[in-house]
């Protein structure tokens, strides 16, 4: 790979890390810029999962504090994310990949239209008397399931529905959407190791600046607004589900 490309890769993947840390769906910088230059969707999205494990782990280790008072939560919700990321993963390497290439500028354009109306979701939450144990593990497992098969607005998802069933403050689910987003990386990630090639130079152009940037997200998380930040990966979202739509259908 040019080394111009190793760049913006690593710059993508800065934002990525940033972008996953704050508000999710960072893999709508990453993924359709290695498109762009010509990495097959599938690999291109396995290279994204595998280098943004390290942005993930660095983000939730930043809302470690958050996490102290979930304990309760995380083997329950951890499992059922760890059995939908291998599940999602074992889907994205036994389907046909032009099944991919025609989901993908779907599952772009829904993940945009999730950030966007993230706000007004959020702003429906209400904290419940307790935790709804069934219908919370069932969102998690199938956002697992989405995010082995194909990982961007997976934290937008998770953040989506956790306060729905959960009776904790919004910087907790932050935190919680973090950790579990970390788990089905990772999980998949290894999937994809064990079981086929990996793009290492992309994904470890990701890596390098998911670290960065995933660990300033956790700090920017708690002192600046998201508002232009989400403004951003809406229009990229949108405008990135045409160019691969119009790729796929090409």
């Amino acid at each position: 790979m040019e080394l111009w490309r190793l760049v913006a890769v690593a710059a993508a993947g800065f934002g990525a890390g940033l972008v996953n840390t704050v508000v999710g769906s960072g893999s709508l910088i990453t993924y359709p810029l290695m498109v762009m230059f010509g990495v097959p969707p599938v690999s291109a999205n396995i290279a994204n999962t595998v280098g943004l494990v390290p942005g993930s782990i660095a983000g939730a280790w930043g809302y470690r504090r958050e996490l102290g008072a979930l304990k309760g939560l995380l083997v329950s919700l951890g499992a059922a994310s760890v059995v939908g990321a291998t599940t999602g993963a074992y889907l994205l390497t036994r389907l046909p990949a032009a099944a991919f290439t025609f989901a993908v500028p779907v599952l772009v354009l829904a993940a945009a239209l999730l950030v966007a109306f993230q706000q007004r979701i959020a702003a429906r939450l209400r904290p419940t008397e307790g935790t709804r144990w069934v219908p919370l593990v069932v969102v998690v497992f199938l956002s697992g399931v989405y995010g082995g098969y194909f990982s961007a607005a997976q934290g937008v998802i998770l953040l989506g529905v956790l306060g729905l069933f959960l009776a904790v403050g919004i910087q907790e689910q932050n935190a919680l959407k973090n950790l579990l987003q970390m788990l089905v990386n990772l999980v998949a990630a290894i999937f994809f190791v064990t079981t086929g090639p990996v793009r290492w130079d992309y994904a470890g152009a990701v890596a390098a600046g998911s670290v960065i940037g995933a660990t300033a997200g956790a700090w920017l998380a708690r002192r600046i607004p998201s508002r232009v930040l989400r403004l951003f990966i809406v229009v990229f979202g949108v405008i990135m589900a045409c160019y691969l739509g119009y790729r796929a259908l090409a």
